[in-house]
């Protein structure tokens, strides 16, 4: 029997367009990715963040909170469908922080490392995009936190598996997580304490990539997949095969929390956490959150230059 290598080819190549196509329609059910952005929440100038906006404060442009993102990945922040517009949470957090700033917002999309070295340099007043804290970090810039830094663990939607949140939890499963990660470092501490107590170890695995850890949980060559919260999150909401079972925060046994990032002593993050306080508390940060399903990783308040992972944390 002959076989046609090209018709195949073109048959694969067919089959993964339709996938793809599937994929971004259920997407699209499940969040805004349109350019317009109309149900984004706006918020009302508050009066108390505007007056702790230093008077010596000079922004990039006068009128203009200049916001520096990377639009790496759904649902904190990416592409619009044309491909041009910023959208997800991250940016919808920055224009609330403009509105209670009495600011207009210009985002400044970047890659991702070069915003240490341009908000150094005065070319954006902060960056909101998906930055931890540390203490190396305090030492060049002050931060306002707004995100709960998370690692989740999910299972398949069918799993018999209600809850992980502790090192019991995970003895003799089968995790997948990223080769030399914090989240990695964490579950072989988990591991290290289940052995000393006498439970098993769970079986780590290891993919190249977000799309082989989520087949392999759905597959069930894995029981679990341990790794950011968020992306997982959207992965979540937008096919319904996985769940949440438990989460841990980025810095464990310590915090790892996001913030905002301001130069050092520009006096600005004092404003930024007030503005994202009052969002807190009159409910548009949860509303935000809650539109890109991150719902999880809400703070109580936000906090300007909390402890941080410490130089020494991997």
């Amino acid at each position: 029997m002959t076989m046609n290598f090209k018709n195949i080819a073109r048959g694969l190549v067919a089959l993964s367009a339709f996938t793809l196509a599937t994929d971004m329609a259920h997407a699209a059910e499940k969040f805004d990715f349109s350019a317009e952005q109309s149900a984004r929440p706006r918020a009302a100038r508050d009066a108390e963040a505007v007056r702790a906006i230093p008077p010596n404060y000079k922004f990039v442009k006068e009128g203009v909170l200049t916001v520096a993102i990377a639009p790496f990945a759904p649902p904190i922040s990416t592409y619009a469908s044309d491909a041009k517009t910023v959208v997800g949470f991250d940016p919808d957090f920055a224009l609330l922080i403009a509105d209670a700033l009495g600011l207009k917002l210009d985002l400044q999309p970047i890659a991702w490392a070069d915003w240490p070295l341009g908000l150094s340099s005065g070319k954006y007043d902060a960056v909101i995009s998906n930055v931890g804290v540390t203490e190396q970090r305090k030492e060049k810039f002050d931060f306002s936190t707004y995100r709960l830094g998370l690692h989740g663990f999910y299972v398949k939607a069918d799993s018999p598996i209600k809850s992980i949140k502790e090192p019991k939890d995970i003895a003799g499963l089968k995790i997948t997580t990223g080769a030399g990660t914090n989240q990695e470092r964490i579950l072989l501490e988990w591991n290290k304490r289940n052995l000393a107590a006498g439970l098993k170890a769970a079986e780590l695995q290891y993919y190249d990539d977000d799309v082989s850890r989520t087949l392999a949980v759905v597959t069930r060559r894995v029981d679990a997949n341990f790794n950011p919260n968020a992306p997982q999150a959207y992965e979540a909401a937008k096919n319904g095969q996985i769940r949440l079972v438990g989460t841990v925060n980025a810095g464990w046994p310590l915090k790892s929390d996001v913030a905002i990032a301001t130069r050092k002593g520009s006096g600005l993050a004092v404003a930024l956490t007030a503005a994202a306080n009052g969002l807190i508390r009159n409910g548009l940060y949860e509303k935000a959150l809650a539109r890109w399903s991150l719902a999880e990783e809400a703070l109580p308040k936000s906090e300007t230059n909390p402890p941080g992972l410490p130089k020494f944390a991997p």
